[in-house]
């Protein structure tokens, strides 16, 4: 997945690997004092359907309604340029497909002239793709079975 020609927003869906570090560089503008990147991985515990916290995780499947995916990410994006004014660049790229312990699933970055700015507009974005995103996953056990969430 390649960064956009132009513009300051990097938002997508991919089955690929997250390129962690091209966000990173991508992010980095002269003007930007600070940039705030949040890796969401895959971990090895989750609560099953029972409500009983299972440590046996073996991978995740990742599921979206890809036509929405990238306009929600751009509502996001949004709503963070209109309370921040000052933000510089905003990616947001998730997973889909089957996603291995400890490979990130999620990658949010922003930068920002400064600090304070660059973390609270990279929470608010992690924090609105949880809740506003239609990606879900189903963590799978070495039995076979599985849970899903979003």
């Amino acid at each position: 997945m390649l960064p956009p020609d132009s513009g300051d927003d990097w938002l997508g869906l991919t089955d690929a690997t997250l390129p962690i570090g091209a966000v990173y560089d991508w992010c980095v503008r002269p003007d930007c004092g600070a940039v705030v990147l949040f890796s969401g991985t895959v971990r090895d515990h989750a609560v099953d359907g029972d409500g009983v916290e299972r440590t046996d995780v073996q991978f995740l499947e990742y599921e979206a309604y890809d036509e929405m995916v990238v306009p929600k990410l751009a509502e996001i994006a949004s709503q963070i340029r209109t309370r921040w004014p000052d933000v510089g660049r905003i990616a947001m790229i998730h997973r889909v497909g089957h996603v291995e312990l400890g490979a990130s699933s999620v990658v949010c970055s922003v930068s920002a002239p400064h600090r304070p700015l660059a973390f609270i507009a990279a929470r608010f974005a992690i924090d609105a793709v949880k809740v506003s995103v239609p990606v879900w996953n189903r963590e799978v056990w070495p039995d076979g079975s599985e849970w899903g969430t979003n």
